[in-house]
């Protein structure tokens, strides 16, 4: 992988050198191991293995082969402001039209209803990332500390009740 770079900074804050998508890493494992599997003729022995108690979970192998497969597809080659990361980056074209170099650059990043897909996947990842940059600059950001995943620090006053036996949520 190459050093860390700010181009490799996407619009929304996160830094695409950690993605598993741009280091390929991955990617490449699940090509080679599809490729093992398929010399070995191993769906033949996941078949004849599933039928044994032990070996149950081979019953999933199909499923697990596409899922490697998905992996294999699962390349970036340019970062995110390069024109790589999803197509219908919303924060991507916001950024254009507005004509900023990142979400950093706008005032309302924090409440941006935009960069709420990247939620379950980074929590508020990239809105720390944002404030970094905001408060220090590119130059900064790149030197430390680059959040990929934060769980939401949930508030007291909006808090999620859980629904565990003691507490059933019913509808009369």
């Amino acid at each position: 992988m190459t050093e860390e770079n700010k181009d490799l900074i996407a619009y929304c804050g996160l830094y695409c050198g950690d993605c598993i998508g741009y280091r390929q890493k991955a990617a490449d494992l699940s090509r080679d191991l599809r490729k093992e599997l398929r010399k070995t003729k191993f769906d033949k022995t996941a078949e004849y293995l599933s039928a044994i108690p032990y070996f149950a979970a081979y019953k999933n192998y199909k499923q697990c082969y596409e899922v490697l497969g998905a992996l294999v597809k699962m390349r970036c080659k340019k970062g995110c402001m390069g024109g790589g990361g999803p197509p219908f980056c919303k924060m991507r074209k916001c950024c254009q039209n507005k004509e900023i170099g990142g979400c950093w650059e706008c005032d309302e990043f924090e409440t941006c209803k935009k960069l709420d897909f990247l939620k379950p996947n980074h929590g508020d990842a990239h809105i720390k990332n944002l404030r970094i940059i905001k408060r220090r600059g590119v130059g900064e950001f790149i030197k430390g500390k680059k959040y990929w995943y934060s769980k939401i620090k949930q508030s007291t006053k909006f808090k999620i009740p859980s629904l565990s036996s003691k507490e059933h949520v019913t509808e009369d």
